[in-house]
């Protein structure tokens, strides 16, 4: 193992102004969930009501993340960036004066919900692709690390906040923040100066979208660990969905499932902190070895087996989570050409918005006919199993780390 510091990439400015960025747009966006859902409340009391809300936001923002991945690699990745916080900026502030001035409704909230997650979906992979051209090779491990730790602390706090600025000044003004967030966002994102990247000659929009799925096809060790995330997003949704009525019947509800939420919010802080440090030889297979871990906290929910035991698990699985992702993250930018990295990447998202989803549906139902501990048993099962899989494969432990390849 080798050993850097986390402060090191905010010493180089234009990594730091791309931080400061999407710090910025992450504050308001820590915020907004909350206030979203009383939003939403005010105007149409229904859980479906919110629930189609989400759903509407969350479909937009898939069917719009391939896109936004040929979008980025045919565009400066800036500038697609800037174009995406204008939007979201200008939706937020319509949702803020709207609900300050009693005028929004529910077919309105579909309407911004969409705009919000399509323009959502430009952003992620093109905020991804600029990083390696914001900072030195050395520091490329280090800068996710950091950018990794930043969204979790956000995560932790912002909801807490986001309730006390509800409980004193309304839901408006919630996303008023969220509107200036994205402007700060942009504010910084506008003094970066970084190199075009290297473009693909351009084709067709199917054309160029076929080609980024052969990049994924064409490299094992690229293909093995995005169906390996979609087989651990799908069964964790098991402990997500089936947790909640466990300690509902088996503990004290939501006080107990509570502090099972917070030590998984603290697990993902270490997780970022170590990632930052933390340089094993063969990054990808040490990613999959660590993220066995996430079968601890869904089998020990299937006993359930006492409330430390499930919590300190779903500590370490959160902890293995933001620590696999930085590595990688890290291998992913280094090795993937710049002309076809959004492409890729946007594969790799989309992942994790459809499978984790498709299991809030399936696990439920799969409940009902055999049973919440079989079910957990078998998600569990598949997690470690498929991770184990992934971490011996022959391209992932080809995989080396090498800090100077950009």
């Amino acid at each position: 193992m080798r050993f850097e510091g986390t402060e090191s990439p905010l010493a180089e400015r234009q990594f730091r102004l791309l931080w400061l960025g999407r710090v910025s747009s992450a504050v308001g966006d820590a915020l907004v969930p909350v206030a979203l859902s009383f939003a939403v409340l005010s105007v149409d009391g229904s859980a479906t009501a919110l629930g189609s809300v989400l759903a509407v936001t969350t479909l937009a923002r898939v069917a719009f993340t391939l896109f936004g991945g040929v979008v980025a690699d045919r565009l400066p990745r800036r500038a697609v960036m800037l174009a995406s916080d204008g939007v979201r900026a200008a939706v937020q502030a319509l949702v803020a004066v709207l609900l300050l001035t009693h005028g929004m409704t529910l077919p309105l909230f579909f309407v911004t919900g969409a705009i919000f997650g399509a323009a959502s979906a430009f952003f992620g992979p093109a905020s991804d692709g600029l990083v390696p051209q914001t900072i030195s090779a050395r520091n490329l491990q280090p800068a996710n690390a950091l950018l990794s730790l930043s969204r979790n602390v956000l995560n932790v706090f912002g909801p807490a906040l986001s309730g006390g600025l509800i409980a004193v000044a309304g839901t408006g003004w919630v996303f008023a923040i969220d509107s200036a967030s994205f402007v700060a966002s942009g504010v910084f994102l506008v003094q970066l100066r970084v190199p075009p990247h290297a473009r693909a000659q351009r084709s067709r929009f199917v054309r160029e979208l076929r080609e980024g799925f052969r990049e994924v096809l064409g490299r094992s060790w690229v293909r093995w660990p995005i169906a390996g995330f979609a087989v651990s997003n799908f069964c964790l949704a098991a402990f997500i969905v089936l947790g909640p009525p466990t300690f509902t019947a088996h503990f004290h509800g939501a006080r107990d499932w509570g502090v099972v939420s917070a030590c998984g919010a603290v697990g993902a802080i270490a997780g970022a902190l170590l990632s930052a440090r933390l340089r094993p030889a063969h990054p990808l297979t040490a990613c999959f070895l660590v993220c066995v871990l996430l079968a601890v906290p869904i089998a020990a929910l299937a006993g359930p087996l006492p409330l430390i035991v499930v919590a300190a698990g779903w500590l370490g699985g959160s902890g293995a989570i933001a620590l696999g992702n930085t590595w990688w993250d890290t291998v992913l930018q280094r090795r993937i050409p710049p002309s076809v990295y959004a492409r890729v990447r946007s594969y790799d998202i989309l992942v994790s918005f459809v499978f984790m989803p498709l299991g809030f549906v399936v696990f439920p139902l799969l409940a009902r006919w055999i049973g919440f501990a079989a079910t957990l048993i078998v998600a569990a099962s598949a997690v470690a199993l498929s991770n184990f899989a992934v971490a011996f494969s022959p391209g992932v432990q080809s995989v080396r780390d090498e800090p100077d390849l950009v």
